[in-house]
């Protein structure tokens, strides 16, 4: 990742050394989960859809890692829950899972509401929840900017990309605040400074 983009990382530390925790993060490109893989001083558990995950040539990589494949309800009744079985299951064992809670690349590179799968992983594990804003991949060859991702030429090479990672947030923290809402703003807080960071702004 750093032979191909010029990667500036705050709060790595808030990764927790050990145990179980959650992170979550805004949706630019296919390259996100390298990117925040790279940054992430503990191996992540990446949720990921299943037409992805099953991709030919790449899906040996995704089972190495330990991605977790999610499919829709409508294609496979029941794939929900059996995600979620996985997630639970990764968590409990102390580890930590990545999850992009707007469930799709942002189509203008803003940052979409949550979706409520969020707050059903949380309700079933009360895990400390890592939010973290991604700023720099918009506009690259593997986001939606100017088309649909991977279906243009790459036009740069080593573009700034900054990556911040807030402290761990939990429900106690926050009291009767509504956890999905309060997790996005927190995403969205840390995407903007790293927009500040790069020296770039959403409409960029």
């Amino acid at each position: 990742m750093r032979l191909c983009y010029r990667l500036r990382i705050r709060g790595s530390h808030h990764i927790p050394k050990q145990g179980a925790a959650l992170v979550v993060c805004n949706h630019v490109s296919f390259m996100d989960a390298l990117v925040l893989g790279g940054a992430s001083p503990r191996p992540l558990r990446f949720v990921m859809d299943q037409p992805i995950f099953d991709s030919p040539g790449l899906k040996w990589w995704f089972q190495l890692v330990g991605a977790i494949p999610i499919e829709s309800e409508r294609r496979s009744p029941g794939a929900l829950r059996r995600t979620l079985d996985d997630v639970s299951r990764a968590l409990q064992h102390g580890e930590v899972v990545m999850v992009f809670p707007e469930g799709r690349l942002t189509p203008d590179g803003e940052i979409h509401a949550f979706r409520r799968g969020l707050e059903t992983i949380l309700a079933r594990d009360n895990v400390p929840v890592i939010p973290a804003g991604l700023a720099g991949l918009w506009g690259s060859w593997t986001s939606h900017f100017g088309g649909k991702a991977l279906k243009k030429w790459p036009s740069r090479f080593r573009a700034p990309v900054s990556l911040h990672f807030g402290p761990p947030i939990d429900r106690q923290m926050i009291g009767g605040v509504a956890l999905r809402s309060y997790l996005e703003d927190q995403v969205r807080g840390l995407k903007a400074a790293a927009d500040k960071d790069i020296g770039h702004h959403p409409a960029d």
